[in-house]
Parts: structure tokens; sequence; C-alpha cells
């Protein structure tokens, strides 16, 4: 089928092609062709005919959907671009779902770079059966609306499916019917979380909202309690025996699986050998046990702020499989002699057993080596000598790294602490020591040796790589560095090596940009996978690599032990083997890189829920902080706890601001006044809403102000703080002229005032009230599932609805239904259209004078607008028409 002389052939035609003449191996075969259209590996025409999906223009990927309704599929291929769904295209597919798409328009580009718009022609498979949400109870039914706002419609469920929920409740409702163009998705409640605002119920449904399974099946319980806690002495045997070494693990202090140990001793020949133990999950966990099957649909265990998940029961994680000190575990090895340049000259890769002398944490060997604690350095004096050389060949390892262009971002860890109900209590950022930086060097170093060795014997393995940067993407990463004087050496066609990234972050290390340029820089880089091929890892410089050092919480570690073990012992693998190895490994590879991404978004979504927990006890406080991020409607920013939240462009009251993508700033039309990513601020929060995860701030002051004077380069945008006094007081002048010029919006001393009188006269959180909103409400939430720099593009349509179109539905159907105005409605089975709380709405196109004509209708509009008079048609228009006919005036 794949060869340029075959066309769509009937079953028959097939068959004759294929020399299929008996019945039984014609049923076989028709069983066959239907499970690969199932599948989506083939398609069938109209005509009874199939071909393959790409020879029909049709393509297999999983949707997924936006806040608005539309979405993208994601091809199978990685190297194909994704293709824009619009709603009208959907045919009934949810979010997560795989799906077939025929292509409707392609836009131009090649490759990833294409420019695709499709149809859902077919649902493979179903990505959801279960959707958290809050359940409204009307008379004979009851809506869920889902927290997941990927999911836009709400599911109906009938009065029978309740299950005992009340009212406003979480829960899960199981999907019995999914929607389709003409009808919305039904269910039954299956679990009931509770209140919104009980203990614990917020991150549950975070966990349920992810399917992160909290509790083991009763096999692999069964399973884990079959194996012994003590060690086989025949094992140890077969074994090389490290006990006689002085180890150590080095950890955070809670931590309680503990997967890794290490040793470091100087040889006679003044080369450094460094031990690298990792516990030998492998030996316990056989491949397709119950255990096994487990860990790999699990992937990885999650860290949530109050919980963990683990990948496996606590009977290996925490007993049996954690390197506790003074007893002995299974180990896997890796033995490495470096010399003083930091070159591996010598490894040995071997099962071992150990005998940890300390259970050493990050803050007491900090302690011992950066703070000189004479009471730990006494308490641990036989290992001191050790953590000396620790930190020695660190160093060395490190700037051997630096010397081949790995990339170093140094942003600072976030923990955010809570106490026994789940509020949090704390949340401080966690520096990288010296103690972090060791382990940090020793696991890299044990990653690189196993993966470049395994990658020549020519076994099946899994790598974890990082591909280069997207070439667009560098492109722009030069133009905006060209801002600052800076450039990216080599990036002609965007083709660059880390060691020119590199470069530009020690070029403006300690300069005002340098955050600023570190953040674009993150950024610009793609995100790292697992891969049953080596193609390195960018961000490292290094060309081999792999995942070896956690097998306790990582499921590729789990498999390469396997295999390592396997290798070591029979030496060489037979044909069919490897053959069974590498579909294992690419199966493994794929599905640990999507539980992998499922983990971090479920934990930062908890993150984020307990920052905005914490921040609302922070209400009208003032804090200093970062610009992280600069879209359209407003400003990110990061405070130096961690916390990020917007300041939404209607804060910004002196001018109209209009983003430069070019400059990653805001800039005023008239006053040239630039906010940029990287600029200090200092914020005012306004509110803290859980239940959009969202913090919003104000501004007090811009810490760092500058003019953009026009053009491009360095040159473009003039700091105030670079000029003369003179000339810095003559800048603010100009600046505070041209808004009063202008007009601009109220003034910003009222801010929080007229927030905080709005949203309680409306009587709930979550509301706005921005000065050109014509006096109606909008909701200016943040996506629960990204971070600020990951917002897309479509972000304002969910987040900033406009709001005339919502007064306007919820007007006119108050009107049509008799119903006063702001009361619940009952929705009936199958109903489809948008309730008065529609999280839809659309874009909104600020304004940009072009006459001072223009600006004064403008202005007089804002004012009306704001006390309260409105002309009905052209305030309630959603088709805008009105508008149109204002401008057609305009031009007579």
């Amino acid at each position: 089928m794949r060869s340029e002389a075959y066309k769509p052939s009937t079953v028959q035609e097939l068959c004759d092609q294929l020399g299929v003449t008996s019945a039984a191996d014609f049923r076989a075969f028709v069983r066959l062709l239907n499970e690969l259209e199932d599948a989506g590996d083939l398609v069938r025409t109209k005509n009874n005919r199939y071909a393959l999906p790409e020879q029909m223009n049709f393509i297999a990927g999983r949707l997924q959907l936006k806040a608005r309704g539309y979405g993208f599929v994601v091809p199978e291929d990685q190297m194909e671009a994704d293709i824009y769904i619009p709603q009208s295209a959907l045919n009934g597919a949810m979010s997560g779902d795989r799906v077939l798409v025929r292509l409707r328009e392609d836009r131009g580009g090649k490759g990833a770079h294409a420019h695709r718009e499709g149809e859902i022609v077919k649902i493979l498979e179903r990505g959801n059966d279960r959707i958290v949400g809050q359940i409204a109870l009307y008379a004979q039914h009851a809506f869920v609306t889902p927290l997941d706002k990927r999911f836009p419609e709400d599911v109906f469920v009938p009065m029978d499916g309740v299950g005992g929920a009340h009212d406003g409740q979480v829960v899960v409702v199981e999907l019995t019917s999914y929607p389709t163009a003409t009808h919305g998705p039904v269910g039954r409640v299956v679990e009931v979380l509770g209140y919104p605002d009980e203990p614990g119920v917020d991150i549950l449904a975070i966990v349920r909202k992810y399917r992160l399974p909290e509790s083991f099946p009763e096999d692999v319980l069964a399973e884990a309690e079959r194996i012994p806690l003590e060690i086989d002495p025949d094992e140890i045997a077969r074994r090389k025996d490290f006990r006689d070494e002085a180890i150590v693990t080095i950890d955070g202090d809670d931590a309680k699986d503990l997967d890794d140990a290490v040793h470091v001793k100087r040889l006679e020949n003044g080369h450094y050998e460094l031990g690298v133990h990792i516990a030998d999950v492998g030996y316990y966990v056989k491949e397709m046990s119950a255990l096994d099957r487990e860990a790999f649909r699990r992937g990885t265990s999650v860290y949530l702020v109050d919980r963990v998940i683990p990948m496996l029961p606590q009977r290996l994680s925490n007993q049996i499989c954690s390197l506790n000190p003074k007893v002995d575990r299974l180990t896997m090895s890796c033995i490495m002699e470096i010399d003083g340049q930091g070159r591996v000259v010598s490894h040995e890769i071997v099962p071992s057993v150990i005998r940890t002398a300390e259970r050493m944490t990050y803050n007491h060997v900090r302690q011992i080596l950066e703070d000189g604690d004479e009471a730990l350095r006494a308490r641990y004096a036989p290992l001191v000598p050790m953590f000396e050389l620790m930190r020695e060949l660190a160093l060395i390892l490190r700037e051997k790294r630096m010397r081949r262009g790995a990339i170093d971002f140094d942003f600072d860890e976030i923990k955010v602490r809570v106490n026994d109900l789940g509020e949090p209590t704390s949340i401080e950022p966690r520096p990288r020591s010296i103690a972090e930086r060791i382990i940090e060097e020793f696991m890299l170093a044990a990653n690189e040796t196993v993966a470049e060795h395994f990658h020549w014997l020519g076994v099946p393995f899994i790598y974890r790589v990082h591909d280069d940067p997207d070439p667009d993407k560098m492109i722009h990463l030069n133009l905006f560095l060209h801002n600052f004087g800076y450039h990216v050496k080599g990036s002609a066609g965007g083709k660059v090596h880390p060691r020119a990234l590199q470069e530009v972050l020690n070029e403006v290390e300690g300069k005002r940009e340098a955050r600023m340029i570190s953040m674009v820089m993150l950024r610009s880089m793609q995100q790292a996978k697992y891969r049953p091929e080596c193609t390195g890892h960018f961000g490292l410089a290094a060309e081999y690599y792999t995942h070896f050092t956690s097998p306790i919480r990582r499921y590729p570690d789990l498999a390469i032990h396997r295999i390592i073990r396997e290798v070591l012992t029979r030496g060489t693998l037979s044909p069919q083997r490897e053959e069974k190895l590498r579909e294992f490994v690419a199966e493994a590879s794929r599905h640990s890189s999507e539980r992998e991404r499922i983990a971090q978004e479920a934990e930062r979504e908890v993150d984020q829920l307990k920052m905005v927990e914490y921040m609302q006890g922070h209400i009208d406080e003032e804090f200093d902080g970062i610009i992280s991020g600069v879209v359209p409607f407003g400003l990110f920013v990061q405070l130096e706890n961690g916390v990020e939240g917007l300041i939404h462009i209607s804060e910004l009251a002196d001018d109209y601001y209009v983003l430069n993508e070019r400059q990653m700033a805001l800039i005023g039309e008239r006053t040239r006044r630039v906010f940029r990513i990287g600029d200090p601020v200092r914020v005012v929060v306004i509110r803290a809403v859980k239940e959009d995860l969202r913090i919003d701030f104000g501004l007090v002051e811009h810490l760092r102000e500058a003019t953009y004077v026009g053009g491009e380069g360095p040159g473009a945008i003039v700091y105030d703080e670079d000029l003369t006094p003179k000339a810095r007081r003559e800048s603010e002048k100009r600046r505070k002229e041209a808004s009063a010029r202008g007009g601009g919006r109220r003034d910003r001393s009222d801010t929080r005032e007229r927030a905080g009188r709005r949203a309680k006269a409306h009587g709930r959180a979550g509301v706005r009230a921005s000065d050109w909103d014509d006096g109606e409400e909008e909701r200016s939430a943040r996506p629960a599932d990204l971070l600020a720099h990951e917002l897309p593009y479509d972000a304002w349509d969910e987040e900033y609805p406009d709001p005339r179109d919502r007064r306007g539905k919820r007007a006119r159907h108050d009107r049509a239904s008799g119903q006063p105005n702001g009361a619940k409605p009952q929705r009936a089975a199958g109903d489809r259209s948008e309730p008065a709380s529609t999280r839809r709405g659309g874009y909104r196109t600020w304004p940009t004078w072009e006459s001072e004509e223009r600006a004064t209708t403008g202005r007089r509009r804002g004012k009306a607008s704001r006390q309260g008079e409105r002309t009905g048609a052209k305030r309630t228009s959603q088709s805008g028409k009105s508008s149109k006919r204002d401008a057609r005036k305009r031009k007579r």
C-alpha cells in the first residue's frame, strides 16, 4: 500500500493481490482490515475501497481543545504541524480524543511549520470517560460544569444519576453518552468529592481531573507483600560488594524514597573514583508482573504539596528498595575513574550490594561545606574529607560541561509548604546550594556514561533526548537579543550550538537584562522527552544521555535497569528478544513522555492553587516583582517568592498600551512608556480566586521607567536610570503631559477601591470592572493548566470575554423566558445553548486613534459608558453591525 503504484482497492482486489484464497483466511483478513480501520491505520472510502490515511488526505492525531471550543489536532507523526479544528468541525470529539482528520486547507509552510486546517471525520479512541466538575441541581435534572476549561460543554445528568450529590458540590461524572453535533454529553455521578471550600477537596479534584491513581490494585499489593524484606545471601554472593566503602545518600529533609547513593575517593594516580549506586528496583519488579504493569501505567511518581502519589507501593519505594542507612541493599553501580579535566577515562557498570554509612540531607552538607558548621563537622567528622573531595570533583565536572557548551539556567525552585489541613503556610524559593550541585553533577556523569556504554553496544534502550530549538524561535530570539546589542553566534538559518546560547548568558551575567534574557531563552527551548534513539541532549550539550538514577520514581529508569542486567548476565540478545525489546522501548518511551507531562501539569496546577490560596490572605498588600510575561491583555508579574499574577491592561490607566512583540514590551501610544519583560515593579494584590487559579495585581510603581524612542536595536528603548538627573526629569514630564493630553483612563489611585466595590456589588469573586467595559462584567482568569510563558494566543477568548456579549445574551434570555433579571433558568436535556455564566467570549481589539477627532469620540463614549448611559442597539448588538454603521456615518 505504501508503494507509489498502489491505488485504493476493494477487499476482493486486495485478496487477489495478496493471494488470500481460503474462506478462513478471507475471514481473518477481513477482521484484520476492520482492526486497522478502527485504529486509523487504514481508511475505507464510500466505495468500500481501502487506502492509507495519507493517501486520502487524512491524518491521525490527538485533539487538544481550547476554552472557546475550537482546538488543534497534534499528529502522531512528530514532524507534522498541528492542525487547526474549528468548533463546527469537531463532530462530537472531545479534548484528549484520538481522531482522524481530513485536511481542508494548507496555508503554506512545510513540515512542522505548516499552517493547516481540518475537519474531524472519525473518533478513533475516546480520551476521557470521566470529568470532574461542579454540579448544579434543577427540578428534574442537573448539569455538571467541568473544572477543566478544555471541556467547554456542561454535562447533563438525569435526576436518577445524581447519586446523592448536593447543589454546588464537586463531583466526578462518568460519561454515558458523548456529545454529537446536536446533543451535549450525558453522564452520571460516580463520586462526590465535597464542597469546594472543604479541606482537601481542591487538591483531590485535581487528582481526579488528571486521573492520578491514588491506590494500588489488590493483586499489585499482594505481589509486593510477597517480596521478602531480607536479601538472599546467594544473591549477595553473585554481586560486587561495596559494603566497605564510605557511601552516603544526600536528599531533601522529607525524602523517603532514597534511590541513589554516592562515594568519592582519590586514586593512587591522582584521579578520582566516583561511585554512583542506584537502587536495583528491576531485581524486584519482574518484567510483565503485576507490579511492572502498574508501574508502566503510572509512568512516574507525582509529588504534590501535601502528598506523594508513588509509582511503586511503599513496601518497595520506602523499604526494601530505599537505600536506608546501615542496612544491606541491592544496587546497580556505575563506577567511574575521572581525571583532573573531568574526563571519564574508565568505567564499570555492575550489579552490586552496598551499605550506606549515613543518610545526609542537602541542608547538612551545605552547612558543612559552605557555612563551616562546627557541630555538624564534628558529628560527621569521618565523612567531612569525602564531602570536600565531592565538592572539588563536582566543580571540575561542571567546568567540563560549561566548556563543551552546556546551558545553565540558574532559577530557584519554589517550595510551597502546607499544614495538616492543606492550608499554605509559606512559599519559599529554594536556591541550589553546593549540596544540590554535587548530586546533580554526579547523576549527570552517571547518566551520560551509561547512555554511551549501551549506545555502542547497540542494544534496545530508552534515552533522554532534548531536540535542537526550533529555527524560527532562534531567529526570533536573535531579533530580541539585537535590542540589547547581543547576538547568538552561528544562528544563520536558526541552527545554533548550545555553547552560543551559554556565551550570551555569560555576557549578560550581572547586568539588568540578565534575568529577562534568561527567561526568554528558556522559553525558546524544546521540551525534553524519552526516545528509543540516541539523538543527544541539546541543553546539556551531551551526545549521549539517559535516565538511569531514579528507578523508584521513573519507569524509564526501571526499564533500562532490567535491560542492563540482562545484557550484563547474558552477554548477547537473541534476534527475537532484541526485536521484542525494541517494540517495548518504543512504546515505553512514548507512554513515559506522556505520563511525565501529565504529572508536571498536575504538580503545577496544585502549586498554583496553593499560591492563590496563600495570596488570599495578602489582599491589598504590596510586593516587589519582575515582569515575567508580556501579552496583549496585560503583564504577568512574578513576585520574589515565586507567585505569579496578572496586571490586566485596564489597570494601566495612563495610556492605551499595545504589544511590541520584537521588544517583548507593552508600549503606550501617546506617552511611549515601556513595560518590558524583566522590568522590576511594585504591585498590590487586588484579588485571588481559587476557582479560576487567578491572581490579579494592580500596579503601584514601575521601578525601571523607560521610553520608546523608535527604531530597532539597543537604542530603541531609553531607560530613565541611564539619563542625567535633568534629562530624567524632562522625560517624566513629557510622559505626564502626553498622558494628560490623551485623556487616558481613570486615575490609578482608585483602582483597588473601585474593584472592591464592583466585586461586592455583584456578590461574587471573579468579577472585574474595567473602565472600558461599558459598565459590564468580565472574567479575568488565567488558564489552570499553563504557566504564564506558555499562555496560548487564544487565552484572551476565555479569560477575558467580551462582557457585552454576555449581558446581551442574559437580557434577551430573561425577556424571552419571562424570568426576572439574574434568575437561574431551567435547562432541558440536550440544550446546547450557553447559560448566563457561559465561559465563552471574544477578543477585544484595543483602539488605535488615528486622529484627534476619533480620540475625542472614543473618550466621549468611554465617559458615557462609565455613567451607565447605553443605547440599546449599539450596546447589545453581538453582530457588530451598529459599529459598522457608525464607521459609514463618519466616512459620510
